[in-house]
């Protein structure tokens, strides 16, 4: 799940750098865009799974430390969970920030007003289940390794234990 947030944070990063020729908004947003443009973050897909991740990665945490006591793994629990804030509302704000960079209001004000919509709502609620169910039937991926062994098939090159 760590590799799945760490994809979605690089996949956030590349759409806010955005697609050449692609006009971006004015440089400096005004605070009806940061406030869209933050709506809009909260309705996105990263939104959608983090609360999962962190409450996973969470029990993770709790379980690798089996020596605290009943007190010790909730007040672990109360600190992931504090952490967990700040950082989601960092990231938040920040994907905002960049969709207010780089959408126009009225761009916002239309995505905002379809996110509100009971369609809308259920995509978001059944994302993350469905990203999960995808991974299960999948099976790990190990992008890195792949592409190494697929370049390693085509040009004998990179290859392990050569």
């Amino acid at each position: 799940m760590t590799i799945l947030i760490g994809a979605m944070i690089f996949a956030a990063a590349a759409a806010a750098a955005g697609p050449a020729g692609v006009p971006a908004a004015p440089a400096a947003p005004g605070a009806e865009a940061e406030r869209l443009g933050r709506e809009l973050a909260g309705q996105g897909t990263l939104a959608a799974l983090l609360p999962l991740m962190a409450a996973k990665e969470t029990e993770e945490l709790v379980a690798a430390h089996p020596d605290l006591s009943d007190a010790d793994k909730a007040a672990l629990r109360d600190s992931a969970r504090a952490t967990f804030a700040a950082g989601e509302s960092r990231l938040m704000a920040a994907t905002g920030h960049a969709y207010a960079e780089r959408l126009t209001v009225a761009e916002m004000r239309r995505l905002v007003a379809f996110n509100r919509t009971a369609a809308a709502r259920r995509y978001r609620a059944a994302m993350p289940q469905a990203i999960a169910a995808t991974m299960q039937a999948i099976g790990p991926m190990d992008f890195k390794a792949d592409a190494l062994a697929a370049f390693c098939r085509r040009t004998g090159k990179l290859c392990a234990g050569k």
